[in-house]
């Protein structure tokens, strides 16, 4: 990690908040856009409903967001990171094989989370605009905030970041300003702090289980807050968090006091069409500015939501979950990352999901199923890592279990929103579940199939091929990416690429290894020497979160090496040598297709079927590589999993 990275983590200073504010907060900090006016809808204003509703807001911030997500959960950091897939990358190694399950589930959640957060928080600020011209259609403003808002991921959120953190800053002041307004004309409305109004709407009102799935949606951004904590640092998110929920609270109670003070009327006879309890506790001459403020503030909401994706993809590739796709790396910072292929397929999904639904009063039926199956995974998880850390079994046994009790319920409460809309992010869920467990179980039984064999019983053969001058030479240094783990090992395919394909005579030969690590940043290499001046091994060590730019990288341990006089790479072409002309390098990839020998069981076929589709719209194995396609060879080999021992010939005369 670069020092400048590690202080992030340490230090609490004003400008790390104020840049937590503007990353961190976006997607929880618009909830107070459709909370309330969610949990009321089309019915008649109650003041049990609107306290009782308020009270479980409170209730559920606290004790899901900051107790759950803000004190325990960000305290589960692998090396700085935060997310679902650095919590698996922490708890794999206790060696449980089933805790991909959950990894897969929640993080497929949380992307298709992604796809509907921008739709519902950018659609119910341009809604606003009704408040003037009831009959617009807010469609196509929506979709075309949308298109700039994806537009320009590709050049970086440096530049955008700067205005992001003022302009949050100013969105949580207004929050806590017009709270405070209207809880100053009717305070009473500050009784709903007692949990007594939570347990009464959930246990006597006909409607109560039913309002918490709306409620629900004023805590969906913790998870993308525990995501994004590798960009702030904990300390930082923690005080931070104190600001901020203070504000989200003063909105809701001043939003809640407004309406208790209109029982018996409606949302629809106070405000029109989209009467929305976020504007009407605004002055009339203020409305035009909180509009314009609350779309900005939605538009930042998003672009925290699209820079998640694009880290949870990022570590997805690199932990065996997703195919390579192009990443580009916009600017220096580090993390900073976009990767188009998911940057235009999110943009097109929440095009889908604004012409589907239209107004964010249907979205919010589709809104909050698919995070609240992330949220128990991450409980899961984060189970089996307080078993890591020894946590006491009289604190972590109640502590779950209060927590997948507080989580079934929400889900309980969210599944009658599958119908009306629900079953729209779980689809888009069940295909991104389907990607990753196929990609998974394909390099396993890949992994399984792929025979290993010593290079000690080759390295006699492999010196005397280098200096058998009847065979052609090849190239004068020849590359083999390879993914065997030990240093003394490579696969039977390599060898046989090298002496029984074409014979492949070169002066030096060299096995290439990366290994990912179960922490983000780290970029070490190690040079074994199998045979001097003929054979060498690097083993590349990355954190899930670093580029594998092998091309850079390896020009670089060669760099090193000539330095260290460890190694001549002047070519032994006499007249090059002569007037020390570098010699060439060539990698060789290995590119596998399914042999039609293969005997393959039905799940089996099921799984390599679709890997070898999904493998042809992804990322070639040269360019995931970062690899030059001018000096890099592919051959392909034949994948044969469970080939007939015997055919059973006849010979006849």
């Amino acid at each position: 990690m670069s020092l400048s990275h590690r202080d992030l983590h340490s230090k609490l200073t004003l400008g790390g908040l104020l840049v937590t504010l503007g990353i961190i907060y976006g997607d929880i900090g618009t909830s107070p856009l459709y909370v309330m006016k969610a949990i009321l809808g089309s019915h008649t204003i109650n003041s049990d409903i609107v306290l009782g509703g308020i009270s479980c807001v409170f209730w559920t911030l606290t004790l899901q967001t900051t107790i759950k997500y803000v004190l325990i959960t960000l305290s589960a950091d692998n090396h700085g990171e935060g997310g679902i897939f650095a919590l698996y990358a922490l708890v794999k190694k206790t060696k449980i094989q089933w805790l991909i399950v959950p990894a897969i589930i929640g993080g497929s959640a949380l992307l298709a989370d992604g796809i509907i957060t921008p739709p519902i928080s950018v659609s119910s600020a341009v809604e606003g605009i009704r408040t003037f011209y009831p009959e617009i259609n807010t469609v196509p403003i929506v979709i075309g905030i949308l298109f700039i808002l994806f537009t320009i991921q590709q050049f970086g959120t440096k530049l955008v970041g700067r205005f992001f953190a003022p302009m949050m800053l100013l969105w949580f002041s207004m929050l806590g300003i017009l709270g405070l307004i209207q809880i100053a004309k009717h305070p009473e409305v500050v009784k709903a702090f007692n949990p007594y109004y939570a347990y009464h709407l959930l246990t006597i009102h006909p409607e109560g289980f039913f309002v918490l799935g709306l409620v629900f949606l004023c805590t969906t951004g913790a998870e993308a807050l525990y995501s994004d904590m590798g960009h702030c640092g904990r300390k930082n998110i923690r005080i931070s968090w104190i600001f901020v929920k203070s504000t989200l609270l003063l909105n809701y109670f001043g939003q809640a006091a407004y309406l208790i003070h209109h029982e018996g009327e409606t949302l629809q006879s106070l405000g029109g069409k989209n009467g929305n309890p976020f504007y009407l506790i605004m002055a009339d001459w203020f409305q035009p500015f909180g509009i314009v403020i609350a779309t900005l503030a939605a538009v930042i909401a998003s672009q925290a939501l699209i820079s998640g994706s694009f880290t949870l993809i990022n570590e997805a590739m690199r932990l065996n979950f997703w195919p390579k796709v192009k990443i580009k790396y916009p600017t220096e910072l580090k993390g900073q990352l976009y990767i188009p292929s998911i940057n235009w397929l999110l943009f097109f999904g929440c095009v889908g999901i604004v012409i589907h639904f239209e107004e964010s009063s249907n979205m919010e039926h589709a809104y909050g199923l698919a995070i609240i199956l992330c949220m128990i995974m991450t409980t899961i998880l984060l189970n089996f890592y307080l078993i890591m850390k020894r946590v006491k079994l009289y604190f972590m046994v109640p502590l779950i279990t209060i927590y997948l009790l507080i989580e079934f319920s929400f889900l309980a409460a969210n599944v009658t929103k599958f119908t009306e809309g629900g079953y729209v992010t779980l689809i888009i869920a069940m295909v991104l579940i389907s990607i990753m467990t196929t990609w998974f179980l394909a390099k396993k039984i890949n992994k399984s199939y792929t025979k290993i064999v010593k290079i000690e019983d080759y390295k006699k053969v492999l010196s005397e091929l280098s200096k058998d001058f009847t065979i052609p030479k090849y190239a004068t240094h020849l590359v083999y990416m390879t993914n065997a783990n030990r240093s003394d090992e490579i696969e039977e395919k390599v060898m046989y690429s090298i002496l029984q394909k074409r014979p492949k005579r070169a002066d030096i030969y060299w096995f290439v290894h990366v290994n990912i690590l179960t922490e983000p940043y780290k970029t070490e290499y190690r040079v074994t020497e199998i045979l001097k001046d003929d054979l060498y091994r690097i083993d590349f060590n990355l954190g899930f979160r670093e580029p594998t730019k092998i091309n850079l990288m390896f020009k670089e341990v060669i760099k090193d090496m000539v330095q260290n006089g460890e190694v001549d790479i002047t070519s032994r072409y006499e007249s090059l040598n002569k007037n020390n002309i570098l010699g060439d390098f060539k990698f060789v990839l290995s590119e596998k297709f399914l042999s039609n020998d293969s005997d393959l069981r039905w799940y089996e076929k099921l799984v390599m079927n679709s890997y070898f589709l999904i493998k042809k719209l992804s990322l070639s194995e040269e360019r995931a590589f970062g690899l030059d396609s001018s000096s890099v060879k592919i051959e392909k080999f034949p994948m044969v999993l469970h080939a007939p021992e015997i055919v059973g010939l006849t010979r006849v005369q």
